[in-house]
C-alpha cells in the first residue's frame, strides 16, 4: 500500500479518475458535420448550424457513435444498458453555445454501466479497478486566449464531438472493498490501461498530448488504516502522464497538511500549475444538482436489444491483455518485451505479421524490434501504410525483418553482418535483406574445410599464444577467434570457429 509519511503518522491516497475520450467517429454525436477533429485544421470549418445552436435546429443522434460506446463497454467487461437517456446538462460557459451540454443523467443508468479493468498493483500483484459508468456527451468547443491582446476567440470545430467519459467506482458502503486506485504510479498504469484498450477496440486515438484523452482526477487522503472516505478535490483537464503522478502526490500533501494542522478539506476544484508542479484552488466543486439535469426534450430514449450487442460483441478484436498473455504462453517472451509490443496494436499487429506462421522467429523479432526498430520510428511504418522508398529514407516492413532473422537462424549470415545490412536499410539502401547481403558480398562461412584452413594459418603464425593457451591461459581462445574472424573478413561462422580451434588447440 502506497502512504506518505506526514507529521503525525502515515497517510493513504484514495484516487478516483474521470476520463474523457474522443470518440472515432465521420461525423458528430448529434449533427452530420464532420468529426474529424484537428488542430491544423481552420476554425469553425467543421461545425453546422446544430453545433453552433441556431434556432429550429435539432440533434439526430449518430447510431456509430452508439456502437463505438458499446464497443468500449464490452472491453471493459461493462454491463450494456438495454435503455438510457439523454439529458440536459446545464452551465454557462463561452465554449458551450447552446447553454447546456447534451449529456447521460448522472442518476440514471448510461450505455456502459458497471465494469472493471486489471492492471498491476503496487504489490505486483493483479489488481481489479472498478469501474462505475462510461457516458455519452457532446465535446464543448475550444477558447482561444492566446491571439489577440483584449479578445478571446472560439473555435467550434470540436463541439459536438462524442466523447464516452469513464468514471471509476469508489465503494463507499465497503471502505474495505480496495478496488480502486491508490498511488500515482496506479493512477497512471489505469490511465494507459484506458489508452491501450481505446486504441485497440479503435474508439478513440486516446492521444493525451493532442487532447483527444483528457482526465480529471479526485484525490482524498485518509489516516493509514482508516475504513473511511475523506472529502475530495479534483484536479481537472489534466494531459499529460507525468503531470497527472506529480498532480496527486502535491494535492495529497497539501491536504495532509491542513488536517494535520487541524483545518478542514472544502470539496474543489483545483488548477494544476505546471510550472512549479502545485495545485491551487480553481473553485468550489458542484454537485450533480448544480447542473440541473433534466430529460432533453428533443432526443427519445436510447433502446439497445441483445441482438444488436451480440452483433457488436462478434467484431471485438484480441485486447491488449489477451495479446500479452499469448506473447508470454506462445512465444515465450518475457513480460516486458510482451509489454513493449502491445503499448498500441499498430505495434503488436506489426509483430505478428513479422513473426507470421514461424513462431521459432518471435524472440529473435522481438529483440529486434525493442532494441533497434524502435530507436528508428523513422524508417519503418507501424502502421503499415507506407511501402518502398518515402522521400529517399527506407521503409523497413515485417517481411524485411523476418527475412533478415530467417538468415541468421540458418546461417547464411552471422549476427554482425545482420546488423550491417540492418544500417545499410536504414541508410536506404533498397532490396530485400538477402539482395543486399549478395550485393555486398555478405555471405557466412560455413565450410568447415574453409574455416579449418583459416585457423591453420592463424595457428601457424602465433607459435608463442598458442604455447600460452596449452599452459593454461585458455582466456586467449579469444584471441584466436578474433583473429580468424578478421582473416575471414567477418564471414566465417563464429560457433564452427570455437569448435574447431578447441579441438585443435587441445
Amino acid at each position: 500500500m502506497f502512504t506518505i509519511k506526514g507529521k503525525t503518522g502515515d497517510w493513504e491516497v484514495v484516487i478516483g479518475v474521470e476520463t474523457h475520450i474522443e470518440v472515432l467517429s465521420k461525423s458528430k454525436i448529434f449533427s452530420g458535420a464532420s468529426a474529424d477533429y484537428n488542430p491544423t485544421v481552420a476554425p469553425n470549418t467543421q461545425a453546422c448550424m446544430v453545433d453552433v445552436a441556431m434556432p429550429g435546429m435539432l440533434p439526430v443522434l449518430n447510431e456509430y457513435c452508439v456502437d463505438q460506446a458499446i464497443k468500449f463497454g464490452l472491453a471493459i467487461n461493462a454491463e450494456i444498458s438495454h435503455k438510457s437517456r439523454f439529458a440536459r446538462k446545464q452551465y454557462f460557459y463561452p465554449d458551450l453555445p447552446q447553454g447546456y451540454q447534451i449529456s447521460q443523467p448522472a442518476e440514471e443508468p448510461p450505455v456502459v454501466g458497471r465494469g472493471w479493468i486489471e492492471i498491476v498493483g503496487d504489490d505486483g500483484n493483479p489488481k481489479k479497478i472498478l469501474i462505475e459508468r462510461a457516458h455519452m456527451e457532446q465535446d464543448a468547443a475550444k477558447n482561444k486566449h492566446d491571439m489577440h491582446p483584449s479578445k478571446s476567440f472560439v473555435d467550434l470545430n470540436r463541439s459536438g464531438v462524442m466523447l464516452l467519459e469513464i468514471v471509476t467506482f469508489l465503494d463507499t458502503k465497503n471502505p474495505e472493498n480496495n478496488s480502486y486506485i491508490t498511488s500515482p504510479e496506479e493512477a497512471e498504469k489505469y490511465l494507459r490501461q484506458i489508452r491501450e484498450i481505446a486504441r485497440a477496440v479503435g474508439v478513440s486515438k486516446a492521444n493525451m498530448e493532442e487532447g483527444s484523452m483528457r482526465a480529471d482526477v479526485n484525490v482524498s487522503v485518509r489516516p493509514a488504516g482508516a475504513k473511511y472516505f475523506n472529502e475530495r478535490c479534483e484536479i481537472k483537464n489534466m494531459v499529460s502522464f507525468k503531470f497527472i503522478k506529480t498532480a496527486i502526490e502535491y494535492e495529497a500533501r497539501r491536504q495532509i497538511e491542513i488536517l494535520e494542522n487541524g483545518g478542514k478539506i472544502e470539496r474543489s476544484t483545483m488548477r494544476y500549475n505546471q510550472g512549479d508542479g502545485t495545485t491551487t484552488v480553481q473553485r468550489s466543486k458542484e454537485d450533480a444538482l448544480d447542473y440541473r439535469y433534466f430529460p432533453d426534450p428533443d432526443l427519445l430514449p436510447l433502446i439497445i436489444t441483445d441482438e444488436h450487442i451480440e452483433r457488436i460483441r462478434k467484431t471485438m478484436p484480441e485486447l491488449p491483455a489477451a495479446t500479452r498473455t499469448r506473447y508470454i504462453e506462445k512465444f515465450g517472451l518475457a513480460e516486458y518485451d510482451a509489454a513493449r509490443l502491445t503499448e498500441t496494436v499498430d505495434i503488436s499487429h506489426w509483430f505478428d505479421a513479422a513473426v507470421g506462421d514461424k513462431p521459432s522467429r518471435a524472440k529473435s523479432i522481438a529483440n529486434w524490434m525493442i532494441s533497434e526498430l524502435f530507436a528508428h520510428p523513422e524508417n519503418y511504418d507501424i502502421t503499415n501504410e507506407k511501402s518502398g522508398m518515402v522521400d529517399e529514407m527506407r521503409i523497413i516492413t515485417p517481411s524485411d525483418l523476418a527475412e533478415l532473422v530467417d538468415m541468421v537462424a540458418s546461417r547464411d549470415i552471422n549476427g554482425k553482418q545482420a546488423k550491417e545490412i540492418f544500417i545499410k536499410m536504414l541508410d536506404g539502401e533498397s532490396g530485400t535483406p538477402r539482395e543486399i547481403a549478395d550485393k555486398f558480398g555478405m555471405k557466412q562461412i560455413t565450410d568447415t574445410g574453409a574455416i579449418e584452413k583459416i585457423i591453420d594459418e592463424v595457428i601457424a603464425a602465433n607459435p608463442s599464444q598458442v604455447e600460452q593457451y596449452k599452459s593454461g591461459k585458455v582466456g586467449l581462445l579469444g584471441f584466436f577467434v578474433g583473429n580468424v574472424m578478421k582473416k575471414s573478413g567477418g564471414s566465417a561462422n563464429p560457433a564452427v570457429v570455437n569448435e574447431i580451434l578447441k579441438n585443435k588447440l587441445n
